[in-house]
């Protein structure tokens, strides 16, 4: 069996359900994270908020290859192959008329997908039709948190003619607060546990994206240590039917 898990940026699958690829992956079983977001730079000047994100990581005009790079060190940990589609972060993305930056703030990050993006929504649907072999076991994002990136990736999951498996975008779950803990444990799920083993390559995954960890956790420790809490709210890793 086949599973592949799509990320909207480089690190979601691995902070998500990391440990859960490598169980798949010890058991023999084909596993591979197709990174949506994952296209260069396009030409043009930055806005402000995407300068200002830059300077947060630590990174400059070859930030997409570096990321890149750490996507594959970080596949390695689980045992998981790595696919890097060429769809630009949202922070990156412009109106084809007006040539505006869509998504010019935090605000603008978490709310709803521009009208103009239906167009890409249907772009990024073909390319997943054509692409996705038709006995591949598909995970796609419930986007909680509501990060317009997530929710371009489930709304082109869900024109597939394919019945998915969702996983609950961490860190994002851990502050939905009770009200959504309690809608998604009435849904159809299932609980996969982790290992020790798993656990350490799950750490091992995320701290891989190491442009990325400092946005959640100030050093490895604390990072572990929420992984591991996280494992023991849920029992394991939760992949959701809806």
């Amino acid at each position: 069996m086949t599973w592949i898990y799509l990320s909207p940026h480089f690190d979601d699958v691995a902070l998500s359900c990391g440990g859960l690829l490598r169980e798949q992956s010890q058991s023999k079983e084909a596993v591979e994270v197709w990174t949506i977001c994952a296209g260069e730079i396009p030409s043009g000047p930055l806005s402000s908020f995407a300068r200002s994100l830059h300077e947060r990581w630590g990174t400059d005009s070859g930030m997409v290859e570096q990321r890149r790079a750490e996507d594959v060190r970080s596949c390695h940990h689980i045992g998981a192959g790595a696919r890097h589609f060429d769809f630009p972060d949202c922070i990156y993305r412009r109106d084809l008329d007006s040539n505006a930056h869509l998504y010019a703030s935090e605000e603008a990050l978490f709310g709803e997908l521009h009208p103009n993006e239906n167009a890409l929504v249907a772009q990024l649907h073909n390319e997943l039709t054509l692409e996705i072999p038709a006995d591949a076991q598909v995970v796609a994002p419930l986007a909680v948190g509501g990060h317009v990136d997530h929710r371009l990736v489930r709304a082109a999951a869900q024109k597939l003619e394919l019945r998915l498996w969702y996983y609950a975008d961490y860190p994002y779950i851990e502050y939905a607060g009770e009200t959504v803990w309690d809608q998604l444990e009435k849904k159809e799920h299932c609980d996969f546990h982790i290992s020790e083993a798993g656990l350490e390559a799950w750490a091992a995954s995320i701290a891989a994206h190491a442009s990325q960890v400092s946005t959640f956790w100030s050093e490895r420790e604390a990072m572990l240590a929420a992984i591991h809490a996280y494992h023991r709210r849920v029992g394991g890793v939760r992949l959701y039917r809806i």
